[in-house]
């Protein structure tokens, strides 16, 4: 605990004015404080004053001769307690806020002097004062009267209260401590006398313990029992004066006592249940401490003097911020108090165990976490409610704070609930599903009678289970069939929605467990809050549900947009739209809202008010019928009557209003509530029909004769009877028999057969129980009363029993009958296989062992597979009863099956199940048994390795295992060992399988090291230096020097060590490294560091005693340490000092420092180098001052220098001065020479040096006439001056000596060459057709074509002008030669063509060669332009790109594209395209859709049929199959669509089966079953289904031998069918296997094909099959159905395809046309 001072609240006062008392209101906004003048003065949290008042003596008419000796404030921080000497204690009101008028409330006058006074804060009426005469009494507020606690016989001199306030302890002037609790011995604790001081315990204080301290001067903690825990002994110390005051801290933990300029504290250590005294707070001229009080939440301590001050102090044990948003100070281990910085708003986190609050977290700005050792605090910032539980976390939880009155903890799948504010798990549940749209809790957030506390939550993604908070008991539990994903309570918890991820809405009801789904689509759904209105969306529909219970009255109306939220607020409910661009605000029906608030108030008028003003709609029925529902629940009638009525329920009306009449009467009568009367609870009862409980009610009454009217007016005589034969009615014989006559006529035969079977005519009885149709009960009462000798109505019973599928009953009669066959066969029907069994053993022993295996599967079926076991046993069904006992978990059972088996390995598919289980049971031996026996050895290792049964898996793994293996079992071994600390063990371990870089990590990571380079050194000595090095770094950085030094010089790194000591400041440990190792070049190093540590005179002592002063200085300049080498150089000689300031200056230069570097050269006796450093960097002004300051010789330097930069800068007239400024004219000649400016040179030779004119004009003549070195210019002038001379043959050459490698601009190039042509024709004619031929070369080369081809045909060149002609592109020009060389025409032609070709331009190509046209459109994947440039050219041309451009569509798998074309250009029948037409249809079959299978069917009938409707002749017979097949798949998929045509579509679908080797097979199945289905042809469905299924498990086995034919054998249905590489998806088929597994069980279903009788033989056959198997007759499909044409058959008039006439008609009267040529057609009604 630390004390800051803060501030001075009051001065200091010159004159004694004692601070007599201070206190601090429980909410921490108030300060009091009060001395010698008696008046209290009001301070707020800062310090600063902000009220004041006078006190008033407890007798007006004495003297303020009194003073104040304690001030208390309430619990509630309203009130304040002021205790005065006078004998009195008054207690003012002065309210919350500031400025609050004050009076006084209580005032108790005593007969003694008040001396001290403390105010509990769990007591918030009991105020507690003691006395001079040694009472202590307590105030009583409400009754305003004291009473005495308990007398003692000394002065009461200081009292305190514990921390809980529950209890209060007083001190005593003869040293005695007592201790009083209020909760009336509740805490066991002992009251009375607790302690005795060895002196008057002036300061007192309670908190962990009780401290005591006085004029002695010792401090003293007590435990609870008042035993003596420590003593602090001050008696010593001579500057220790009185202890005056003692203060405990809110948590307990930390106490103050005051003394003179001193304050002690003392701090509880909870870990050791020791105090522990803080450093002592020592204050000058504070003088004694008259008060101190500490503040509530423990942030502040005020402390009072003798002297009238009162000063403020800051206490905690430390700060933090977090985030940047809140502060921490913690005020003691278990108290922190959390500040708001942008609000200052305050809260404090106390642990009430007084744990130490180890880790404080915020969430979200407002919600607080904080962990002790054993519980765990959570609170609301913005409600200041707090809640701490116990908990032993994890570190691992999840807080959830969607719900802003409980929190969320989640915890290893736990789901604890806490509502701040209270101290206790709310309710825990296991969950692993923790977003918040799937929990809801509900804390009693409406009115409600009862305390509503309910969680909603998953058990899994299909389960919702519904929780009561309160009880624990599970209130619901939901399974749905689809996952989850939103749920919320509703605000009474007793609704629920959910919606799962079909978007599907669901409604709950909890009280009556029953679900109603609300919508099929919802996308937003919320209730309106504060009410029971749901609003959901669904698409473009906005739903509101006004009265939920009733769910089927929903109100819809359109939406734009999305829903984005709900707001309710100023009596206005709007939903709120985001429609994109902006947002609509949809406002509800506030009434219809409001309803449900007055039903919950139970508030019915208003809520029939609020109906009356709406319109009848189904929202306001259901709000109707609500209401009455409650007012029917509170007896409220009148209201009931009213929404009857407003329901238009006239019968529920009119009986209420009877009842209502009835009321008025009885209440004129009775000064009972008239519901309270027999007669309208009767009522009520009946009209709620509970007839019981009317009967019971008018019975208790004596009201016999109502009870038997209110039966007989609801048609229920029998229950009149019954009541009746209870009081011995004497018209109880007629009721009766009118009462059998009303049930014959009425034909309630099986009543009246009730009834005679009461009166004991058996016979009568059971004949109308047959006439009744109950021949159940007729069979029960034959076997009850012994009746089946009547052997006619025992046969009539059973044959009735039979026929209703009660097997096991009519079996009964059988055996009894002595009809054993037919008994056994009811039986075995019936499933009643023990009496089947017990039957056939007596009477067919033959039949017992097949009726236990199907008795056994009976009971697999049933899922009983424990009870199947032994039937199977008893069957000789050894693997049924393996299996069944494996899955029953007999695995006992299954082992004695298994081992008993013969030969053993027959049982080897149950040998792994076997063993893993023995496995997870821990019979080890066993499961490896049964590992081995299955030939997975590998598994057992594996097993025994988990079990860390290592010598057992080693066994085993070095007979079974490969090395790898093995080395892996010893590694994980190893690893075992290293972690018990069996190091050498676990280095054998290594070592064996060869590892040792393991062991030699695992001694590095224990540190032995010494261990670590043993292993290197025999397995890595390659490494071993390396390792050294590593495990010096390491042993540095552990501060292990010595070691590392070794390390270091082992690893041939001494410098390393070196450097470590010097880092280290040990340079007599490094000299000794570097003179052993480094040798004395290193020591000289090592030296001089040393001597750079030391500094000054010990420096060079030190350098002088090694001799390596010098050397030293050397090295200091070398590495830049100039003071260094100054500070040495000192005792050197001058010449050594003026070799530092050389060195110092070269430094400073390459410093950039020129100016300091200047300084140094001068006084280094070196200005040259100055001038030069100058010179170097073109300082030019800087350098002629140091020239002519220091060095006059070196101006000219200077000057040349200069001017050689002006000449790079082109300033030549300035470097021209300087160069004559330093007398070297020649110079310039030379720079301008080598500049190439001529010119210039000539210019300035001829003003300053004209006898170097001659030497210049050769050496310009030399350049111009040179081959190197000569630019384009320079060309181009010397050309154009030998053209001026006349020198026209040198001109051209000159000329021509341009080419590109001079310049890029062709253009010039161009210009000049043909200028040297131009000289040539002119005037050198001899030289014109090699100046042509080069000038025409160059510009081929730099593809200037038309140029050169100009220059040819100007010298009648013409191949060469065509071919340049060409080169350009201009064919026409080249075309234009021919005039004057027509023999180069077909060599002009061939290289257009060829041209044409190379660049690919098809179109011109056209014009030329129309083949290599289309080649090249072929080519380039141009198949529109090929195909329709090919058309044009004859079929041949035609048919050939179109079979090439198909087979790349196929290659593509782009069928339809393959087909569009084909069609397109007529289905050439060309005999060359039927293989790729083949290929088409296969293909298309194989993985087409029914699209592109209908484009096939059209291209087929093209091909067939050309242009008309019957056949071509030459085209293959498998094309009118294919066309057949597309034709029924076409066909199916069209009639699918069309609900009269459903049938036909069935069979087309059944008939495509027998095309399976054409089409995917499983796919043709699965359309077959699934179309058979749809038209109800259930027979086919279940059949083609199950082949599919077939077909899929072949599939997924990849062996079609497992598929049987029985149910297509003789059929052309193929059996040997190729199996499709890929299933179809998991969800059909689980579809499939559902459908067929139920429908296996509907004995209507034959699940065999439909079969008909041969037309020709009689031989039953396959109702789709076009051939008979037994006589071979043949009969042509039907075009409708795809089914044989039979004898009544009909033929299409336009293409004479058959089909039978039934099929035909009624198709045709559909659709009118053909299915087959499409033409118009009409039913037929004779055969043709």
């Amino acid at each position: 605990m630390q004390i800051r001072h803060l501030k001075s609240i009051i001065p200091q006062a010159d004159s004694p004015q004692r601070v007599t008392a201070l206190a601090w209101s429980q909410n921490n906004q108030k300060l009091a404080v009060v001395g010698l003048d008696r008046v209290v003065q009001l301070f707020d949290e800062t310090g600063e004053r902000k009220d004041r008042f006078a006190t008033k003596p407890g007798d007006p008419k004495a003297a303020k001769s009194y003073y104040i000796c304690g001030l208390a404030f309430s619990p509630d921080s309203t009130k304040l307690a002021v205790a005065q000497s006078d004998n009195a204690v008054f207690v003012y009101r002065l309210g919350l806020e500031w400025g609050e008028k004050k009076s006084i409330v209580n005032k108790f006058i005593q007969a003694a002097e008040i001396t001290c006074l403390t105010w509990p804060k769990e007591q918030p009426n009991a105020l507690v004062f003691g006395l001079a005469d040694g009472k202590v009494r307590v105030g009583n507020l409400k009754t305003n009267k004291a009473a005495t606690l308990y007398q003692t016989d000394s002065c009461v001199v200081s009292a305190a209260s514990s921390v809980d306030g529950n209890a209060i302890i007083t001190g005593h002037l003869d040293g005695s401590i007592n201790r009083f609790f209020f909760d009336d011995g509740i805490s066991g604790a002992s009251q009375g006398k607790f302690a005795t001081h060895q002196c008057a315990p002036i300061a007192l204080s309670w908190g962990e313990s009780v401290v005591a301290s006085g004029s002695d001067r010792v401090v003293v903690f007590y435990d609870q029992e008042g035993r003596v825990m420590q003593e602090f002994d001050y008696s010593r110390d001579d500057e220790e004066q009185d202890f005056t005051v003692a203060e405990f801290s809110p948590s307990g933990q930390s106490v103050v006592l005051g003394s003179y300029n001193r304050f002690h504290v003392y701090n509880y250590i909870g870990s050791t249940g020791q105090w522990e005294e803080a450093p002592l707070k020592t204050i000058e001229n504070f003088y004694t401490v008259s008060a101190i009080s500490w503040k509530p939440d423990g942030s502040r301590l005020v402390a009072g003097n003798m002297c009238g001050a009162v000063e403020l102090f800051d206490c905690c044990l430390r700060r933090s911020r977090y985030k940047g948003k809140f502060e921490f100070t913690y005020v003691s281990p278990s108290q922190v108090i959390v500040k708001r910085l942008s609000t200052g708003s305050r809260i404090v986190l106390k642990s009430h165990y007084g744990y130490e609050i180890q880790k404080v977290n915020i969430f979200r700005d407002q919600y607080l976490i904080a962990n002790t050792p054993d519980t765990l605090l959570m609170g609301d910032l913005a409600t200041c409610k707090l809640s701490e539980i116990p908990w032993q976390g994890s570190g691992q939880e999840k807080f959830y704070f969607e719900n802003p009155a409980v929190c969320m903890v989640f915890n290893a799948g736990e789901l604890s609930l806490v509502e701040y504010g209270v101290n206790e798990v709310l309710g825990s549940c296991r969950t692993e599903h923790m977003s918040p749209h799937l929990i809801s809790v509900r804390l009693n957030e409406r009115k409600n009678e009862e305390d509503v506390k309910r969680v909603a939550y998953l058990i899994d993604l299909q389960t919702i289970s519904v929780l009561d908070l309160n009880s624990s008991v599970t209130l619901a539990t939901i399974n749905h069939d689809s996952r989850i994903d939103w749920l919320e309570l509703s605000g009474k918890a007793n609704k629920l929605l959910f919606r799962d991820k079909k978007r599907q809405l669901h409604l709950y009801d909890i009280p009556s467990q029953t679900r109603s789904t609300l919508l099929n689509f919802c996308s937003y759904v919320q209730w309106v809050p504060n009410s029971d209105v749901v609003v959901a969306q669904s698409r473009g529909n906005l739903c509101i549900w006004y009265s939920i219970d009733s769910p089927e009255r929903v109100t819809m109306f359109p939406i734009k947009g999305e829903v984005e939220d709900i707001e309710r607020n100023d009596g206005k409910t709007e939903v709120i739209v985001d429609e994109g661009v902006n947002t609509v605000s949809y406002t509800l029906d506030e009434g219809l809202i409001e309803f449900g608030t007055a039903i919950d108030d139970k508030d019915y008028e208003r809520a029939v008010a609020l109906l009356e003003t709406l319109e009848i709609t189904p929202e306001t029925d259901a709000m109707w019928k609500s209401l009455s529902q409650m007012a029917l629940k509170d007896r409220n009638l009148t209201i009931a009557e009213r929404c009857f009525a407003a329901l238009g329920d006239v019968a529920r009306t009119r009986y209420l209003h009877q009842v209502n009449i009835a009321a008025i009467a009885v209440a004129a009568e009775s000064p009972l509530p008239p519901t309270d009367h027999y007669s309208i609870k009767a009522r009520l009862a009946i009209l709620d029909k509970q007839f019981k409980v009317a009967e019971a009610i008018y019975l208790e009454q004596g009201k016999i004769e109502e009870a038997m009217e209110m039966y007989q007016e609801l048609h229920k005589w029998n229950l009149s009877i019954k009541v009746a034969e209870a009081k011995n009615h004497p018209e109880l014989d007629t009721l009766k028999r009118n009462y059998f006559q009303w049930l014959i006529d009425s034909g309630q035969e099986d009543k009246a057969g009730q009834l005679k079977e009461e009166e004991g005519d058996l016979v009568a009885a059971v004949n109308l129980y047959m006439k009744g149709g109950m021949p159940a009960r007729a069979a029960s009462l034959l076997n009850a009363h012994r009746l089946t000798s009547d052997t006619a109505l025992t046969e009539r019973v059973a044959a009735a029993l039979f026929k209703q599928g009660l097997y096991e009953k009519a079996g009964e009669l059988y055996e009894k009958m002595g009809g054993n066959e037919r008994a056994l066969d009811a039986y075995r029907r019936g499933k009643a296989f023990r009496a089947a069994v017990d039957l056939a053993r007596a009477v067919f022993p033959q039949e017992v062992v097949k009726l236990q295996e199907q008795w056994g599967d009976h009971l697999v079926s049933q899922k009983q597979m424990d009870g199947a076991v032994n039937h199977y046993i008893e069957a000789g069904r050894s693997f049924k009863a393996i299996e069944a006992a494996i899955a029953a978990k007999q695995w006992k059972k299954a082992v004695g099956i298994v081992d008993s088996l013969q030969p053993q390995e027959s049982g080897k598919p149950y040998f792994l199940q076997l063993a893993a289980h023995f496995a997870d049971v821990r019979e080890y031996s066993q499961a490896e048994k049964y590992y081995v026996m299955a030939g997975r050895p590998q598994d057992a290792v594996e097993m025994y390795t988990k079990a860390a049964r290592w010598d057992s898996a080693h066994a085993l793994a070095t007979t079974y295992m490969s090395p790898e293996d093995v080395a892996f079992l010893y590694i994980s071994q190893a690893r075992e060992l290293e972690a018990q600390g069996k190091l050498k063990d676990a280095e054998k371990l290594y070592l064996t399988v060869n590892e040792p870089d393991l062991a030699i990590n695992m001694y590095k990571n224990h540190k032995q090291y010494d261990q670590m380079i043993r292993l290197v050194t025999m397995y890595h000595k390659d490494l071993l230096v390396e390792t050294h090095i590593y495990l010096a770094k390491s042993l540095e950085t552990e501060g292990n020097y010595k070691q590392a030094e070794h390390h270091y010089v082992e690893g041939k790194d001494w410098k390393s060590a070196i450097n470590m000591y010097c880092a280290n400041n040990m340079y007599e440990e490094a000299y000794r490294v570097a003179k052993a190792h480094g040798g004395p070049n290193s020591a000289k190093q090592v030296a001089y560091l040393w001597a750079r540590s030391l500094g000054g005179e010990s420096a060079v002592k030190l350098l002088s005693k090694f001799g390596l002063l010098d050397a030293a200085i050397d090295f200091a300049t070398e590495n830049g340490a100039f003071d260094f080498a100054f500070e040495l150089s000192r005792f050197a000689d001058k010449h050594k000092l003026a070799d530092v300031h050389y060195k110092h200056a070269m430094f400073l230069e390459d410093e950039g420092k020129f100016k300091e570097a200047e300084q140094a050269f001068v006084l280094a006796g070196k200005p040259k180098e100055a001038i030069l450093m100058y010179i170097h960097n073109e300082d030019w002004d800087a350098s002629l001052a140091v020239a002519e300051a220091y060095d006059q010789g070196s101006i000219p330097e200077v000057l040349i220098g200069q001017a050689r930069v002006s000449f790079e800068r082109k300033e030549f007239s300035k470097a021209e001065s300087l160069l004559l400024r330093a007398q070297r004219p020649e110079l310039a000649i030379k720079f301008y020479r080598d500049g190439k400016m001529w010119n210039e040179a000539m210019r300035f030779a001829k003003e300053y040096l004209p006898s170097k004119m001659n030497e210049l004009n050769l050496e310009y003549d030399r350049f111009i006439s040179g081959k190197t070195d000569k630019g384009m210019e320079d060309i181009v002038s010397t050309a154009k001056l030998l053209e001026q001379q006349q020198e026209y043959s040198r001109a051209i050459d000159m000329y021509l000596k341009l080419t590109a490698t001079h310049t890029s601009d062709y253009a010039f190039l161009q210009e000049f060459w043909e200028k040297a042509v131009e000289l040539a024709m002119k005037f050198v004619p001899e030289r014109g057709n090699e100046v042509v031929e080069t000038v025409c070369a160059r510009l081929i080369e730099i593809k200037r074509y038309e140029a050169a081809a100009d220059l040819f045909a100007g010298m009648e060149m013409y191949k060469d002008a065509i071919d340049s002609y060409m080169l350009a592109g201009l064919w026409d020009r080249a075309k234009e030669m021919l005039e004057y060389a027509p023999k180069y025409a077909d060599y002009i032609e061939n290289a257009y063509v060829a041209h044409l070709k190379s660049t690919g331009h098809a179109e011109d190509l056209v014009n030329v060669d129309v083949l290599a046209a289309l080649d090249m459109y072929a080519q380039r994947g141009e198949w529109d332009k090929c195909l329709e440039t090919a058309s044009s050219q004859g079929p041949e041309a035609l048919n050939k790109y179109l079979v090439s451009y198909c087979a790349t569509l196929i290659k593509q798998k782009k069928y339809d594209s393959a087909v569009a074309t084909i069609s397109k250009y007529d289905v050439p029948s060309s005999p060359t395209n039927f293989d790729l037409y083949t290929r088409l249809s296969r293909e298309i079959f194989q993985s087409g859709s029914t699209e592109t299978i209908s484009a096939l069917r059209e291209m087929l009938f093209k091909l067939v049929h050309g242009m008309s409707v019957s056949p071509q002749p030459g085209i293959p017979p498998e094309f009118e199959t294919y066309l057949f097949i597309s034709h029924l798949i076409t066909m199916k998929h069209y009639c699918t669509k069309k609900r009269d045509l459903l049938y036909f579509a069935a069979k087309q679908a059944i008939s495509t089966l027998r095309y399976t080797k054409y089409v995917p097979a499983d796919h043709a199945f699965y359309a077959a079953g699934e179309a058979a289905k749809a038209a109800g042809m259930n027979n086919m469905a279940f059949v083609c289904w199950n082949r599919f299924l077939d077909i899929s498990e072949a599939i997924e086995e990849g062996d079609a031998s497992m598929l049987e034919n029985a149910d297509f054998q003789n059929t052309d249905v193929p059996f040997d069918i190729e199996l499709p590489l890929e299933n179809m998806p998991e969800a059909k088929r689980e579809e499939v296997r559902d459908w067929v597994l139920q429908i296996s069980l509907d004995q209507k279903v034959n699940q065999e094909v439909d079969r008909r009788e041969c037309d020709d033989c009689g031989t039953s056959i396959y109702d789709a099959s076009l051939s008979c198997f037994n006589c071979h007759a043949k009969w042509e499909p039907c075009v409708v159905t795809g089914y044989p044409v039979l004898r009544n058959k009909a033929k299409c008039s336009a293409c004479s395809r058959p089909a039978n006439k039934d099929d035909w008609n009624k198709f045709v009267m559909i659709e009118r046309v053909c299915p087959w040529c499409g033409n118009s057609q009409s039913p037929q009604y004779f055969a043709h």
